[in-house]
């Protein structure tokens, strides 16, 4: 049995290592792989790259046209200095009336020749020949490569092995070709020259890579490490968020698209704090709302178990009632819910809105002529709208309600419908106590009442407005809240017209 283990052992350090680390090479190889797929490396990749392709490209460029423009430059600069000569030697000739005068005068033929090139005036050859360092000597740069030839294309000046590859430009007097001028290009000392200039071209060129490559380096870098820094941010404060920290922020200055990013980032961080308060807010009223009604039934079954109370008609009115008003808070709640995922069910054809508002409003006027309250209507009989009967009643109804609940009497309830630029406008108000300014944009909100404590003094729950606005905007409607002309609150609601 040790035996075993002991092989067992054994055998696991004398694994190959060749079995091994190349397992690890290629883990090491893949983290490697990973930590270059950085955002900041890639943007300091590109820009750093692109400097030194626009670098690459200028001086592939620059060295393209130098190579091919220097010898022809040099080549016409040559053309156009040998017909300056080829003019010069035509008036001599016709002076003189042959080629004796240059043929057997060589200072002569250089002082031409350095007129030609603009080291003299060709003017006055015998003053050029004289002001010569060295006479007899030809211009270095010239080199003995210019040719005279006769008309026949006999050589008078030059040397004989350098005709073959000679260019001959004609010499013509009253359209008349009285001889040639030849030159050999000069194709290898110019590419002397182009080489020698090229080099230093190139090293000039090279540094000047060099610099903005380095340039291009610290651009990239400082760019990238701006730019990836903001984002960085973005994403510290996008892990805060995952982790339920939504009172983080980012600072959002500039008007480039990552400074919106950050404002769009605060909105959305801003929405889900508020939605979190919200549910804790939600959870807290709906604990209070179920409690109340529990609390109520749960002390009057106890004070029947213990004889303090009768079990009469009167207890158990008063446990229906209680019963009543926890299924009417569950009832309400379901509706919401039901509005929230999109499940609440509408059947839709052309309805009256004023039938829907009088079969609201008629069952309920004597009871609230009792309470101190007058209905006053003003309904227009052709405000058709396509929705369902039922849930309009029931958003009527709800409106009803909360009217005669937070309505002092002696007061007023004023209703009024009509057609308005193809739409159907209600508008539904009552009379004191009104609603301060700053709490109408909440009183569609869930479980939120006026008043600040959560007495049920006015009997409701904060749920009726909220279930209004639903239904409302079931049927495409929209509901605001306003104050009223009556001293109270103004409901107003907009549907759209019946589609003809």
């Amino acid at each position: 049995m040790w035996k075993d283990r002991g092989s067992c052992v054994t055998n696991r350090i004398q694994v190959p290592a060749s079995t091994k680390f190349p397992q690890s090479r290629y883990r090491l190889r893949f983290m490697d792989t990973t930590r270059l797929d950085r955002l900041h490396i890639k943007l300091f990749a590109a820009i750093a790259g692109t400097i030194a392709v626009l670098t690459l490209a200028a001086y592939l460029v620059f060295s393209w046209s130098f190579e091919r423009g220097f010898i022809e430059y040099v080549r016409r600069a040559d053309e156009a200095r040998l017909d300056a000569l080829v003019l010069t030697l035509a008036e001599g000739h016709g002076r003189e009336g042959n080629w004796d005068w240059v043929a057997a005068d060589r200072d002569r033929w250089i002082a031409l020749v350095r007129a030609a090139l603009g080291l003299r005036s060709a003017t006055n050859p015998d003053a050029a020949s004289a002001q010569a360092a060295a006479p007899g000597r030809m211009p270095l740069t010239l080199d003995p490569r210019l040719l005279l030839l006769d008309a026949n294309r006999k050589l008078l000046i030059g040397r004989a092995e350098l005709a073959s590859r000679a260019i001959l430009k004609p010499i013509a007097r009253d359209a008349k070709t009285i001889g040639y001028l030849g030159y050999v290009p000069r194709t290898g000392l110019l590419e002397s020259i182009e080489s020698l200039y090229l080099a230093r071209r190139h090293l000039t060129f090279g540094v000047l890579a060099a610099a903005m490559l380095a340039a291009s380096l610290l651009l990239g870098a400082g760019v990238s490490y701006w730019i990836t820094r903001r984002i960085r941010r973005l994403a510290a404060t996008a892990q805060a968020l995952i982790a339920g920290d939504y009172a983080q922020r980012l600072p959002a200055s500039g008007n480039d698209e990552l400074a919106q990013l950050a404002r769009d980032f605060n909105v959305l961080a801003q929405t889900l704090q508020s939605a979190r308060r919200s549910r804790q807010q939600w959870i807290a009223d709906i604990s209070h709302e179920l409690r109340t009604p529990l609390s109520i039934l749960r002390g009057e079954i106890e004070a029947l178990q213990d004889g303090v109370r009768p079990l009469d008609q009167a207890s158990i009115g008063s446990l229906a009632a209680e019963a009543a008003r926890l299924a009417r808070l569950v009832e309400d709640l379901h509706t919401l819910s039901l509005s929230d995922l999109g499940a609440l069910t509408y059947h839709k054809e052309p309805v009256d809105l004023a039938e829907v508002i009088e079969d609201v409003i008629g069952p309920q006027r004597r009871a609230l002529a009792e309470r101190g309250l007058r209905v006053e209507t003003d309904l227009a009989h052709d405000a058709v709208v396509v929705g369902d009967a039922d849930r309009l009643g029931q958003l009527f109804a709800n409106l009803l309600q909360n009217s005669g609940r937070y309505t002092d009497a002696p007061g007023a309830i004023a209703i009024r419908l009509r057609r308005e630029a193809g739409r159907i406008v209600v508008e539904w108000e009552d009379s004191a106590p009104g609603v301060p300014d700053a709490e109408l944009g909440r009183l569609t909100e869930r479980l939120y009442r006026v008043e600040g404590s959560r007495s049920r003094a006015g009997g409701g729950s904060g749920l009726g407005l909220a279930i209004a606005r639903a239904l409302a905007e079931g049927h495409g409607a929209t509901m605001s809240a306003h104050p009223s002309a009556l001293g109270g609150l103004l409901i107003r609601m907009v549907f759209p017209g019946e589609s003809p």
